[in-house]
Formats: C-alpha cells, structure tokens, sequence
C-alpha cells in the first residue's frame, strides 16, 4: 500500500510539473504577443468581459450561491464568506469596474522621458509590460476580473490561481474571460484561470521562473510567507496591514478625529480589511481625547487594548500586551496608546507597523511635514481615513494588489505599475 501510495504521488507531481510549464510557457508567449498589439484590441477585450458579466449574471451567481452553500458546510471564516458573496449589485459593480479600466490612458509605450545628446543621439525611456504574471489570490471573486483587466491594460499575460473557496464562480468568470479574448483576437492564454486548487500546482507554478517574470500574491498572510518561500521569481507582496492613526497634539476638532477613527476602524464590516485602522496613537496633550473616543468605539462594537494610560481614563479598556503592537487583528479590536512626542510616534509607527498606510491628524504644518517625510510607509495619510488607501480612491479604477515593498511599485498598484520600461537609442549611424 505505501508503494502504490508513493508511485500516486509521483505521477501526482509529474502531472503538475506539466501543468505548470505548460501554463507558463503559453503565458510568456501570449506576453510577447501582447507586447505588440495595439490598445483598441485590448480595449475591446475588456470592455467585453464587463458585457459577459451583464450577460452571463445568473450563471456567475448561481455557481456563487454553490460556493457560498461550500463555505458555509466547511466553516468558512465569516469575513471570507462576506467577501465571497457575490449579488446582483456587486456583480454590476465588477462590471463597472472593468469599464473603468478600459476607459484608463494606455501605459503602453508611453515616454517617460527622452533626450536628445549634442551629437544627435535620441535617448528615450518607454514604459513597455512586465511581460508575463502570476497572480494567487483568496476569496474575493471580483479579483479575478479586475486583475485579468488590469494586466490587459497594461499588455501583460496572467495566470490566475483563485482559492479553492471561489472556484465554481471563477470558473464562470474564466468562460466570460475567454470569450472576450476571442471576440477581440487576443492570444488565448493571454489570461488563464487555473482551474486546480491543488497547493502543489502552485508551488510548481512558482518554480517557472524561465517563463514568469513576477508574482503577486494577495490574500492572508499565510499565503504569502508560502508564496515568498517557494517562489523563484521576484514577488510583489504586502504580509500585513497593521496600520495606524496618530493624533497630534494639535489636532483637529474632536468631532472630526472620532469621524476618522471610526471609519477607518469600522466602515468595513468586521474590519477585516489591511486598510483599518489597527493602532490609534494619542499624544499626551490629547489624553483629554481618550474619553469621547473610546466610548465612540465601544458604541460600534470595537474592543479597545489600551496602555496604562488610556485604562486610566476608559476603564472598560483590556490591558494591551507587548505582542499587540504588532498584531493586525482584521476584527473589530483597536489598540490606542498614549505617546510622549511626535517623534515617538513616528518612531512606534517604524517600528510596529508593516509600511502599509499610517495617518496623521493634526493642523501643525510642521508636525504633518515631518510625520510624510519621516514615517515609512506606501501609503501617509495628512486628516483622512487609512481605509482611502485603495485603488479605486487613488483613481486607478481598482487594484491587482497593494504593494508594501519599495520595489518597483509600492502602494495600490494600478495598470501603470504593471509596466517597466526600455531604453531606446536611435542614432544616424552613431559610433562610439
């Protein structure tokens, strides 16, 4: 029995293995191919898969209303089963976006600057595609048509690995996505939908680095940390979202740092999203604050971890542990702690934070100055909510990710960030 159970695995792995190269190689070919045609072709793609969503709604709907009935019997978290959940007013909403994305300016081949030297030689620098993505991700099925549009924007092929919990609704998605492909003469593969959930396959698919040429991963931080151990491509990745709000000593009203607080722990249901406000910082001329704004919390349902400062002033407050710092609950918890100075904050914010997005509140313009320029983070916010860190709010028409690396793209990452660029050089017989 542990003979035929081995000989099973390895035949297993070796039709993976296949898998994956096949599915890489006809990425990498359909990315030489895209790099070469012309926006309105891909424009019309796109616009074609917002059509097949209108088109084929009680399809995706009932292969999601089968998705939904799976995670219910295998005790999905609550927050996945609200992102999975797909009705007629989200699916509209996918639609539009889509439409939104192919309404963008191309960044394909655009001059990002050019130079003509003394002698005659034009040096320019065009934004060309990254050539061929794979993209993993978990539950949110409006991901997939958003990052297929995406990656047609900017000219690049993708390879589209959902999480098991979608995979009826993707798998509609992938017809309405192949479709599109044909009736605009595109390169079949240019976006593919891997229908195996099998974590080997991915992990496979992670080694074609001869054909893939970066990989995004979106989704909790377990998939990522096994995303960068197994990858032997470059990874655009963000591990988590603990991000914070700091109140100034000269902050605004108090009316309007409560508004902030609470929509950006509380205007996502469960506040299970890497935007929310984790860690709210107060400065010791603000401890006044506390009071209202605890209470203002509490009323939504939100556990506050406080230092011994704030347990002080709101009694209800759970003594916050060392470990809490650092933790991104993605719930209805918020730790507050009461800091001595600005440049304890920045310093707290550096230290504890993932470099996502941190806020500051105050009217100080020197305060503000050195909170942008001093905290290390994609995203600073100057009196505004953390959960405005989002593609869509940026103007980018949605996201294929929120990158918190400095390398090459850092923040919500739209169509232009999908690119790289080239150097031309054009010459009238130039010799050096």
């Amino acid at each position: 029995m542990a003979q035929q159970t081995t000989e099973n695995e390895a035949v297993t792995l070796a039709s993976h293995l296949l898998a994956s190269q096949t599915l890489a190689s006809q990425a990498r070919e359909a990315g030489l191919q895209l790099a070469a045609i012309d926006a309105h072709r891909r424009t019309a793609a796109i616009l074609a898969i917002a059509t097949g969503l209108r088109t084929a709604q009680a399809d995706v709907l009932k292969a999601n209303a089968l998705d939904l009935a799976e995670a219910v019997s295998s005790n999905l978290a609550a927050p996945m089963q609200k992102r999975l959940l797909l009705d007629a007013i989200k699916l509209e909403a996918m639609a539009s976006a889509v439409e939104e994305i192919a309404a963008q300016p191309d960044p394909v081949g655009q001059t990002l600057d050019r130079q003509t030297r003394s002698d005659g030689l034009v040096i320019e620098r065009r934004r060309v595609p990254i050539g061929s993505v794979l993209f993993c991700y978990e539950s949110r099925p409006n991901v997939t048509t958003d990052a297929a549009a995406l990656c047609l924007r900017s000219g690049n092929a993708v390879i589209l690995r959902g999480g098991k919990e979608a995979r009826h609704t993707n798998q509609v998605i992938a017809r309405v996505i192949r479709a599109a492909l044909l009736s605009a003469r595109l390169p079949e593969h240019a976006v593919q939908v891997v229908e195996s959930t099998d974590r080997q396959l991915l992990y496979e698919l992670l080694k074609q680095d001869r054909y893939i040429d970066v990989v995004i991963p979106r989704g909790g931080e377990s998939l990522i940390r096994a995303v960068v151990e197994h990858a032997t491509m470059p990874v655009l990745k963000h591990f988590t979202g603990n991000c914070h709000i700091y109140i100034d000593q000269h902050a605004p009203d108090v009316d309007r740092v409560i508004d902030v607080v609470i929509n950006a722990k509380t205007s996502y249901p469960g506040g299970a999203v890497c935007n929310a406000v984790e860690h709210v910082l107060i400065h010791q001329a603000q401890t006044g604050l506390i009071g209202p704004l605890c209470e203002a919390l509490a009323k939504k349902n939100v556990e506050v971890r406080g230092d011994s400062r704030v347990i002080k002033t709101f009694t209800n407050a759970i003594p916050a542990t060392p470990q809490d710092w650092d933790a991104e609950y993605l719930a209805f918890v918020i730790g507050i702690k009461v800091v001595d100075s600005l440049d304890e904050a920045i310093a707290h914010i550096n230290r504890h934070g993932s470099h996502h997005t941190d806020a500051i509140l105050s009217t100080d313009s020197a305060a503000i100055d050195a909170f942008v320029k001093r905290v290390d983070s994609a995203s600073v916010m100057v009196n505004a909510s953390t959960r405005l860190a989002d593609g869509g709010e940026y103007g980018l028409g949605a996201e294929i990710g929120i990158s918190t690396d400095k390398l090459h793209a850092r923040g919500p990452m739209g169509a232009g960030d999908m690119c790289t660029y080239k150097w031309v050089v054009t010459g009238n017989g130039h010799l050096r």
